[in-house]
């Protein structure tokens, strides 16, 4: 068969490759991890470099795995973790570590910026808040804070497009992540010269912009060698992961919702029109004519694996879910608030701490593990209650990411949701959305609509138990209202 489609995900952790039948039936997959370095407070750094000597080693490795030829593969999608800032040169040199979307190192620029030019202004453009861990602010402090490293940088670019790049020598910027760029329309698709000027950039720095399913080039002879795949092989645009993650789960219609459980959390609301708000994210869909209103939080699957490596004594996740599966709803008063790199959407605060609230002698590890899975739940129906502001409505929710292995984990999002929660056939919905991009792309799918419906299968399903949702109502008000009462205490003492 020589209609297998490659997707490479670039996730914060590592990153994961995985081979695909037309199907959707997985023939091999490979996880590559890769630092991440904290240099300063508020700096949050990955290498590129890195990046791509793990997918090289990915890619041979499932090549190698499935025991096929590389001329078998027709296309390569890929997507990225959100908000990069990769300042590269004219030969696609990388200058500079990345900040990643953790990064809060723009944070007076994204404040004096908003003073400058309005919030108003840039939200009608772009549909998105000014905030720091975008990447315009953090192209505008390579400006003034690295001049030199400015000065030669030929484009800025996202993470699946520095990984394009080191494909097919072609830089480009697909649609879906340019909501990173507040000069970004996000109305029309395309670039915003005067506001870019306003802000003291150019659309020069950027590259060119091409749909998520548009083949950018094919691989040249040089990433052949260094990854083992056939020199000529296409390679789509790609898109974000969380928005690659939203189509692999099987939604890519109007009213379809996805729910992410992977390092982040978060929701992603498919719409058919531009449907802002300002305390949530907006962002062009990876299928044409469609956005995602999406709320991104800090936690995620993150929040139990730091738990695991700090506090649970060699315990698996397996192990700390089975203790909090003891443990009634609402953890007898334990509230975690999951803020463990400040928070994102929808209360934008750098200086939110992780917080547990209501421990006593009397309480366990069992209490603090259901608390902190509750309190990732909480958030995600933060960001729902918010969406529920626009005239957005969701009925149910589609899951994806490594969380989504846990039954207990994603019923407990069903409960304090109150939405039906279901669960598609595997957690490489990330990986399969970006090779289901590369499959459009390259026609091995006539439409979106045959990707799904040959690639997507739901395994199981969550409907909420309504009596708990209640009583989690209660624990909701109390998580809402102890943010409220050390957010003063957060900045004074960030």
């Amino acid at each position: 068969m020589d209609q297998l489609l490659l997707g490479i995900d670039i996730g914060t952790s590592a990153c994961k490759v995985a081979l695909f039948e037309p199907s959707g039936k997985v023939l091999a997959q490979s996880n590559q991890g890769y630092p991440v370095y904290y240099p300063k407070p508020g700096w949050v750094e990955q290498d590129p470099e890195e990046w791509w000597a793990a997918i090289c080693k990915g890619i041979r490795e499932t090549i190698e795995t499935a025991r096929i030829r590389p001329d078998q593969i027709a296309g390569i999608g890929i997507d990225g973790q959100s908000w990069s800032c990769i300042p590269v040169d004219r030969e696609g040199k990388c200058l500079h570590n990345t900040p990643i979307w953790m990064d809060i190192r723009a944070r007076e620029i994204a404040g004096r910026v908003t003073r400058e030019i309005g919030f108003d202004r840039i939200f009608e453009v772009s549909g998105n808040g000014f905030e720091p861990s975008y990447t315009t602010p953090k192209m505008i402090w390579f400006k003034e804070q690295m001049p030199e490293v400015y000065k030669r940088t030929d484009k800025f670019l996202q993470s699946n497009s520095y990984i394009g790049m080191k494909l097919t020598g072609v830089m480009s910027q697909e649609v879906c992540q340019g909501y990173g760029l507040h000069f970004f329309d996000i109305n029309g698709l395309r670039y915003d010269a005067e506001l870019a000027k306003d802000m003291g950039l150019s659309v020069d720095k950027v590259p060119q912009l091409f749909a998520c399913h548009e083949v950018i080039g094919t691989v040249s002879a040089e990433a052949a060698a260094q990854t083992g795949l056939a020199p000529g092989t296409r390679v789509v645009a790609g898109g974000l992961d969380a928005a690659c993650g939203t189509l692999g789960a099987g939604v890519y219609l109007p009213g379809q919702t996805q729910e992410q459980g992977g390092q982040a959390g978060g929701m992603s609301i498919c719409v058919d029109r531009a449907t802002p708000h300002p305390k949530l994210i907006l962002g062009p869909h990876v299928v044409p004519d469609l956005w995602l209103l999406q709320g991104g939080t800090v936690g995620g699957g993150g929040v139990l694996r730091w738990f695991r490596q700090e506090l649970g004594a060699g315990d698996s996740f397996d192990d700390l879910t089975a203790l909090a599966e003891k443990i009634p709803a609402g953890s007898d008063g334990v509230v975690f608030l999951p803020y463990m790199s400040g928070e994102r959407s929808p209360i934008w605060d750098p200086d939110a701490k992780g917080v547990f609230y209501g421990l006593g002698f009397d309480k366990t590890r069992g209490h603090m593990v259901r608390a902190a899975l509750e309190g990732v739940a909480f958030a995600l129906q933060h960001n729902l209650s918010t969406a529920a502001e626009t005239g957005v409505q969701v009925e149910e929710l589609v899951a994806m990411g490594g969380a989504a292995n846990s039954q207990l984990w994603t019923q407990i999002k069903a409960d304090v949701t109150g939405k039906t929660i279901k669960v598609p056939t595997s957690d490489t919905a990330t990986t399969l959305g970006a090779a289901i991009l590369a499959g459009v792309g390259v026609g091995v799918y006539e439409s979106f609509a045959q990707a799904v419906k040959e690639t997507i299968v739901i395994t199981r399903e969550h409907k909420p138990d309504m009596e708990k949702h209640r009583f989690y109502q209660k624990s909701m008000e109390l998580y809402l209202e102890l943010y409220e009462d050390l957010k003063e205490t957060f900045h004074k003492y960030h």
